[in-house]
């Protein structure tokens, strides 16, 4: 049987009696291509484990389109917040033949709950890699798992799907045949996805700033997307270029903000240091709100300078720091002449 000519554009409900998708282009295309585990029809042959390739930093920083008649197999998470406005998160797929990967979908099978989620897995091992784009950041992974569940309808009567995204390094490919004994739904579907994650592999840009990570994972409960670390990142901007690490990053999509979280330094080129247990982080408007605790307050040192407060701002582009008090805080400093000034000779 062919494989399918679709791009995957939340199809929960209209693939209720479809296990397996193989999607390979674009929506509505008159080619399309499905498997049921149920009859007897042979499987498509194995396609070949895709490797765990980081993309480059020299990918290009806009997202691929998700739309209607793209080239692109893709698909799109939508969260509507407490303030009632709608967030997308769309992942879509750079390649588009079986030599560089794979996407499949796996829809609810015969007999299961209408209401079944349908899974996704897209892998990639093209330059621009799965490209996941979340608030300000686009995401670029080797391998992206989607579970994808139907909500109520928007105005337009659009399903609205919200969900859990995992990404990370790894592999995936259609298998010959379905394993004797599996239970799990995506063997069930005819499909290995084999998660390897690994430092430096899940690509993170926002503007300037470049971050790498080891892991993402969104999840409809929370809202938030976190990519685990060790987590690097470095902003070119000429003499006042950053650089810098923390323990993970998190996205808030409801509240749109973007925050480095545990034990972040800030290194800047001209010398300054910058610490704090939290660092909301925003490219677009050159600037990061330093967020320290009562126990370690945000610091921030050049020479021998330093601050010290509850929360400081940083402006990315100039290398300037400027303390908050809190309520019921301080802030404290240390300012002294590089160089000893020497009294004049009575």
């Amino acid at each position: 049987m062919n494989r399918a000519a679709w791009q995957v554009l939340g199809l929960c409900a209209a693939l209720s009696a479809v296990p397996l998708t193989l999607a390979q282009g674009t929506l509505g295309a008159s080619e399309q291509g499905t498997r049921a585990q149920s009859g007897g029809e042979a499987p498509p042959a194995a396609s070949a484990p895709v490797a765990a390739v980081p993309a480059p930093a020299s990918a290009p920083a806009s997202a691929l389109p998700c739309a209607e008649g793209s080239e692109y197999s893709c698909t799109e998470l939508t969260r509507k917040g407490e303030d009632g406005k709608e967030r997308r998160i769309t992942i879509v797929r750079s390649g588009t033949t079986d030599e560089t990967g794979i996407d499949a979908v796996c829809g609810p099978r015969e007999g299961e709950p209408e209401d079944t989620p349908t899974l996704l897995v897209l892998s990639e091992t093209g330059p621009r890699g799965i490209e996941i784009s979340i608030d300000k950041n686009l995401i670029r992974v080797p391998l992206a798992v989607v579970t994808q569940r139907a909500g109520p309808p928007d105005a337009n009567g659009k399903k609205r799907t919200d969900g859990r995204v995992e990404a990370s390094a790894g592999t995936a490919r259609i298998l010959d045949e379905v394993p004797a004994g599996v239970t799990d739904r995506l063997s069930l579907c005819g499909v290995e996805a084999r998660p390897q994650p690994t430092p430096d592999t899940v690509n993170v840009t926002q503007g300037k700033t470049a971050l790498r990570g080891r892991k993402l994972v969104y999840d409809e409960k929370d809202g938030i997307a976190r990519v685990e670390g060790p987590i690097t990142f470095k902003r070119e901007n000429g003499e006042d270029s950053l650089s810098g690490t923390s323990d993970q990053i998190e996205v808030d999509v409801d509240r749109e903000k973007t925050v480095l979280v545990g034990n972040v330094v800030l290194n800047s080129k001209g010398g300054r240091v910058s610490r704090a247990a939290r660092v909301e982080y925003d490219d677009a408007q050159n600037m990061a709100r330093l967020i320290g605790t009562p126990e370690q307050p945000a610091q921030s040192t050049q020479g021998s300078d330093r601050v010290s407060a509850g929360t400081i701002l940083y402006d990315l582009d100039r290398n300037w720091v400027y303390a908050v008090k809190p309520e019921g805080g301080s802030i404290t400093g240390e300012f002294r002449d590089e160089e000893p000034v020497t009294p004049p000779t009575p």
